[in-house]
Protein backbone atom coordinates (compact mmCIF):
# COMPACT_ATOMS: atom_id res chain seq x y z
CA UNK A 1 0.00 0.00 0.00
CA UNK A 2 1.79 3.46 -1.27
CA UNK A 3 1.04 6.44 1.21
CA UNK A 4 -1.60 7.77 -1.01
CA UNK A 5 -3.49 4.51 -0.38
CA UNK A 6 -2.85 4.35 3.19
CA UNK A 7 -3.90 8.16 3.79
CA UNK A 8 -7.38 7.62 2.05
CA UNK A 9 -8.10 4.61 3.70
CA UNK A 10 -7.28 6.90 7.06
CA UNK A 11 -9.76 9.53 5.78
CA UNK A 12 -12.57 6.73 5.15
CA UNK A 13 -12.20 5.40 8.51
CA UNK A 14 -12.20 8.98 10.21
CA UNK A 15 -15.65 10.11 7.63
CA UNK A 16 -16.73 6.14 9.52
CA UNK A 17 -15.98 6.89 12.86
CA UNK A 18 -17.59 10.48 12.86
CA UNK A 19 -20.57 10.04 10.83
CA UNK A 20 -21.76 6.75 10.93
CA UNK A 21 -21.31 6.95 6.66
CA UNK A 22 -18.80 3.95 5.70
CA UNK A 23 -17.55 4.74 2.47
CA UNK A 24 -14.37 2.27 2.81
CA UNK A 25 -16.07 -0.71 0.15
CA UNK A 26 -16.96 1.95 -2.61
CA UNK A 27 -15.02 2.31 -5.92
CA UNK A 28 -11.20 3.78 -4.87
CA UNK A 29 -11.66 5.36 -8.64
CA UNK A 30 -14.64 7.03 -7.36
CA UNK A 31 -13.89 7.94 -4.34
CA UNK A 32 -10.16 9.75 -5.30
CA UNK A 33 -11.78 11.16 -8.03
CA UNK A 34 -13.55 13.21 -5.39
CA UNK A 35 -11.70 13.42 -2.88
CA UNK A 36 -9.16 15.29 -5.02
CA UNK A 37 -11.62 17.77 -6.08
CA UNK A 38 -12.30 18.77 -2.29
CA UNK A 39 -8.81 19.07 -1.76
CA UNK A 40 -8.93 21.30 -4.33
CA UNK A 41 -11.51 23.15 -3.30
CA UNK A 42 -10.14 23.09 -0.21
CA UNK A 43 -6.51 24.48 -0.83
CA UNK A 44 -5.07 21.37 0.86
CA UNK A 45 -1.38 19.74 -0.10
CA UNK A 46 -2.41 15.79 1.10
CA UNK A 47 -4.97 13.65 1.78
CA UNK A 48 -3.81 13.74 5.86
CA UNK A 49 -4.04 17.34 5.76
CA UNK A 50 -7.76 16.99 4.30
CA UNK A 51 -8.21 13.92 7.07
CA UNK A 52 -7.21 16.25 9.91
CA UNK A 53 -9.80 19.28 8.59
CA UNK A 54 -12.53 16.68 8.84
CA UNK A 55 -11.83 15.48 12.03
CA UNK A 56 -11.68 19.56 13.76
CA UNK A 57 -13.92 20.79 11.18
CA UNK A 58 -17.77 19.79 10.80
CA UNK A 59 -18.77 21.79 8.06
CA UNK A 60 -15.78 20.15 5.91
CA UNK A 61 -17.34 16.59 7.06
CA UNK A 62 -20.60 17.73 5.74
CA UNK A 63 -18.98 19.24 2.32
CA UNK A 64 -17.30 15.35 1.83
CA UNK A 65 -20.13 13.71 2.66
CA UNK A 66 -21.79 15.60 0.17
CA UNK A 67 -18.90 15.06 -2.21
CA UNK A 68 -19.13 11.05 -1.89
CA UNK A 69 -22.96 10.91 -2.52
CA UNK A 70 -23.71 10.16 -6.01
CA UNK A 71 -26.94 12.60 -6.94
CA UNK A 72 -26.85 12.28 -10.85
CA UNK A 73 -30.39 11.34 -12.12
CA UNK A 74 -33.03 12.34 -14.43
CA UNK A 75 -36.83 11.58 -15.46
CA UNK A 76 -37.56 8.52 -17.16
CA UNK A 77 -34.10 7.98 -17.54
CA UNK A 78 -33.10 5.71 -20.11
CA UNK A 79 -36.93 5.62 -21.38
CA UNK A 80 -36.38 2.25 -22.54
CA UNK A 81 -36.43 1.14 -19.41
CA UNK A 82 -39.79 2.72 -18.51
CA UNK A 83 -41.18 1.47 -21.61
CA UNK A 84 -40.20 -2.27 -21.08
CA UNK A 85 -41.65 -1.94 -17.43
CA UNK A 86 -44.83 -0.35 -18.53
CA UNK A 87 -45.36 -3.10 -21.55
CA UNK A 88 -44.09 -6.23 -19.75
CA UNK A 89 -43.62 -5.40 -15.84
CA UNK A 90 -47.05 -3.76 -15.44
CA UNK A 91 -50.01 -6.11 -16.38
CA UNK A 92 -48.45 -8.46 -13.54
CA UNK A 93 -48.80 -5.75 -11.12
CA UNK A 94 -52.15 -4.96 -11.81
CA UNK A 95 -53.21 -8.52 -10.58
CA UNK A 96 -51.79 -7.17 -6.71
CA UNK A 97 -54.46 -5.92 -4.33
CA UNK A 98 -51.67 -3.13 -3.46
CA UNK A 99 -48.44 -2.42 -4.77
CA UNK A 100 -44.88 -1.35 -3.23
CA UNK A 101 -41.90 -0.18 -4.63
CA UNK A 102 -38.80 0.51 -3.79
CA UNK A 103 -36.55 3.28 -5.26
CA UNK A 104 -33.14 2.65 -3.33
CA UNK A 105 -30.89 5.49 -3.86
CA UNK A 106 -33.39 7.56 -5.51
CA UNK A 107 -31.04 10.78 -5.07
CA UNK A 108 -33.73 14.15 -5.65
CA UNK A 109 -36.48 11.76 -6.48
CA UNK A 110 -36.84 12.36 -10.23
CA UNK A 111 -37.23 8.65 -10.82
CA UNK A 112 -39.95 8.19 -8.32
CA UNK A 113 -41.66 10.76 -9.87
CA UNK A 114 -41.20 8.93 -12.93
CA UNK A 115 -42.75 6.01 -11.43
CA UNK A 116 -45.31 7.66 -9.61
CA UNK A 117 -46.84 9.44 -13.14
CA UNK A 118 -46.58 6.07 -14.52
CA UNK A 119 -48.43 4.29 -12.59
CA UNK A 120 -50.70 6.22 -12.49
CA UNK A 121 -51.49 6.20 -16.12
CA UNK A 122 -52.10 2.93 -15.61
CA UNK A 123 -54.51 3.32 -13.54
CA UNK A 124 -52.83 1.89 -10.40
CA UNK A 125 -52.45 5.10 -8.63
CA UNK A 126 -54.80 4.47 -5.85
CA UNK A 127 -53.21 1.01 -4.86
CA UNK A 128 -49.22 2.05 -5.03
CA UNK A 129 -46.92 3.43 -2.62
CA UNK A 130 -43.38 4.04 -3.40
CA UNK A 131 -40.57 4.20 -0.58
CA UNK A 132 -38.18 6.46 -2.38
CA UNK A 133 -34.64 6.60 -0.28
CA UNK A 134 -31.64 7.69 -0.50
CA UNK A 135 -28.66 7.90 2.13
CA UNK A 136 -28.08 11.77 2.13
CA UNK A 137 -30.80 13.71 4.06
CA UNK A 138 -30.20 17.03 1.85
CA UNK A 139 -31.19 15.69 -1.31
CA UNK A 140 -34.15 13.88 -0.03
CA UNK A 141 -35.49 17.58 1.17
CA UNK A 142 -35.21 18.43 -1.96
CA UNK A 143 -37.04 15.59 -3.05
CA UNK A 144 -39.90 15.65 -0.51
CA UNK A 145 -40.95 19.40 -2.76
CA UNK A 146 -40.88 18.32 -5.84
CA UNK A 147 -39.25 21.80 -7.45
CA UNK A 148 -37.34 20.70 -10.59
CA UNK A 149 -35.31 23.57 -12.50
CA UNK A 150 -36.92 24.22 -15.76
CA UNK A 151 -34.03 24.29 -17.63
CA UNK A 152 -34.30 20.39 -17.31
CA UNK A 153 -38.14 20.30 -18.59
CA UNK A 154 -37.40 19.72 -21.75
CA UNK A 155 -34.94 16.58 -21.95
CA UNK A 156 -36.98 15.66 -19.13
CA UNK A 157 -40.36 15.86 -21.64
CA UNK A 158 -38.76 13.98 -24.06
CA UNK A 159 -37.81 11.18 -21.93
CA UNK A 160 -41.32 10.89 -20.88
CA UNK A 161 -42.39 10.71 -24.64
CA UNK A 162 -40.13 7.82 -25.46
CA UNK A 163 -41.16 6.09 -22.30
CA UNK A 164 -44.58 5.99 -23.60
CA UNK A 165 -46.31 8.35 -22.13
CA UNK A 166 -49.93 9.21 -23.11
CA UNK A 167 -50.73 12.44 -21.76
CA UNK A 168 -48.92 15.91 -22.19
CA UNK A 169 -46.50 15.81 -19.88
CA UNK A 170 -47.47 19.17 -18.75
CA UNK A 171 -50.53 17.84 -17.16
CA UNK A 172 -48.20 16.72 -14.36
CA UNK A 173 -46.45 20.18 -12.88
CA UNK A 174 -46.94 24.03 -13.07
CA UNK A 175 -44.54 26.30 -13.51
CA UNK A 176 -42.81 29.88 -13.08
CA UNK A 177 -39.79 31.67 -14.83
CA UNK A 178 -37.26 29.73 -12.95
CA UNK A 179 -38.62 25.90 -11.96
CA UNK A 180 -41.45 23.18 -12.75
CA UNK A 181 -43.63 22.21 -9.51
CA UNK A 182 -44.97 18.55 -9.61
CA UNK A 183 -48.45 18.36 -9.24
CA UNK A 184 -49.14 17.48 -5.28
CA UNK A 185 -51.03 14.29 -6.47
CA UNK A 186 -47.77 12.87 -7.95
CA UNK A 187 -45.83 13.37 -5.18
CA UNK A 188 -48.70 11.99 -2.02
CA UNK A 189 -47.89 8.58 -3.47
CA UNK A 190 -44.68 8.36 -2.55
CA UNK A 191 -42.64 8.26 1.01
CA UNK A 192 -39.30 9.79 1.12
CA UNK A 193 -37.03 8.17 3.44
CA UNK A 194 -33.08 7.77 4.62
CA UNK A 195 -31.63 4.72 4.28
CA UNK A 196 -28.12 3.56 3.87
CA UNK A 197 -27.64 0.53 1.57
CA UNK A 198 -24.07 0.18 3.24
CA UNK A 199 -25.15 -0.12 6.53
CA UNK A 200 -29.23 -0.52 7.33
CA UNK A 201 -31.59 -3.73 6.75
CA UNK A 202 -34.35 -4.51 4.72
CA UNK A 203 -37.85 -2.54 6.30
CA UNK A 204 -40.32 -3.76 4.04
CA UNK A 205 -41.09 -6.86 1.51
CA UNK A 206 -41.34 -4.92 -1.86
CA UNK A 207 -43.24 -5.91 -5.30
CA UNK A 208 -40.59 -4.05 -7.53
CA UNK A 209 -37.06 -2.38 -6.64
CA UNK A 210 -35.74 -0.22 -8.49
CA UNK A 211 -31.90 0.47 -7.74
CA UNK A 212 -30.38 2.23 -10.72
CA UNK A 213 -26.95 3.17 -11.59
CA UNK A 214 -26.05 2.82 -7.81
CA UNK A 215 -24.06 -0.04 -8.03
CA UNK A 216 -21.41 0.92 -10.11
CA UNK A 217 -20.19 2.63 -7.46
CA UNK A 218 -19.30 0.05 -4.99
CA UNK A 219 -16.78 -2.72 -5.06
CA UNK A 220 -17.53 -6.47 -5.56
CA UNK A 221 -17.96 -7.04 -1.84
CA UNK A 222 -20.40 -4.64 -1.33
CA UNK A 223 -22.18 -4.77 -4.68
CA UNK A 224 -22.89 -8.72 -3.48
CA UNK A 225 -24.29 -7.63 0.21
CA UNK A 226 -26.73 -5.10 -0.95
CA UNK A 227 -27.81 -7.55 -4.11
CA UNK A 228 -28.31 -9.71 -1.05
CA UNK A 229 -30.55 -7.15 0.69
CA UNK A 230 -32.64 -6.19 -2.33
CA UNK A 231 -33.44 -10.73 -2.63
CA UNK A 232 -34.17 -10.57 0.74
CA UNK A 233 -36.76 -7.57 0.58
CA UNK A 234 -38.44 -8.37 -2.84
CA UNK A 235 -41.61 -11.04 -2.54
CA UNK A 236 -41.90 -14.12 -4.32
CA UNK A 237 -42.08 -12.96 -7.81
CA UNK A 238 -40.97 -9.50 -7.35
CA UNK A 239 -39.61 -7.25 -9.70
CA UNK A 240 -35.64 -5.95 -9.39
CA UNK A 241 -34.92 -3.08 -11.89
CA UNK A 242 -30.85 -2.18 -12.25
CA UNK A 243 -28.65 0.53 -14.21
CA UNK A 244 -27.51 -0.88 -17.71
CA UNK A 245 -24.07 -1.62 -16.63
CA UNK A 246 -25.01 -3.45 -13.57
CA UNK A 247 -25.97 -7.03 -13.38
CA UNK A 248 -26.39 -10.03 -10.87
CA UNK A 249 -23.03 -11.80 -10.74
CA UNK A 250 -23.62 -12.87 -6.88
CA UNK A 251 -24.46 -16.39 -4.92
CA UNK A 252 -28.40 -14.99 -5.27
CA UNK A 253 -28.20 -15.05 -9.26
CA UNK A 254 -30.31 -18.59 -9.26
CA UNK A 255 -32.83 -17.17 -6.96
CA UNK A 256 -33.63 -14.73 -10.26
CA UNK A 257 -34.99 -15.00 -13.59
CA UNK A 258 -33.86 -12.87 -16.16
CA UNK A 259 -37.36 -11.26 -17.09
CA UNK A 260 -35.92 -8.72 -19.57
CA UNK A 261 -31.96 -8.42 -19.67
CA UNK A 262 -31.18 -5.60 -22.29
CA UNK A 263 -33.41 -3.61 -19.90
CA UNK A 264 -31.55 -4.85 -16.91
CA UNK A 265 -34.43 -6.23 -15.15
CA UNK A 266 -34.70 -9.60 -13.16
CA UNK A 267 -38.02 -11.35 -11.38
CA UNK A 268 -37.07 -13.20 -8.26
CA UNK A 269 -38.28 -17.08 -9.10
CA UNK A 270 -40.99 -18.22 -6.62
Amino acid sequence: MDKEELELELLLLAVYRLSGFDFRQYMRSSIMRRVQNRLRLEQLPRISRLTEKVIHDENCLKKLLHDFSINVTEMFRDPSFFHTFRKDVVPYLRTLPEIRIWHAGCSTGEEAYSMSILMEEEGLGPKVKIYATDMNESVLQKAEKGIIPLAKMQLFTKNYIQAGGRRSFSEYYHTDSQFAYLAPKQLEKIIFAQHNLVTDGSFNEFHVIICRNVLIYFNLQLQSKVLSLFEQSLGAGGFLGLGSKETIRTEIESNFSDFCPEEKLYRKKS
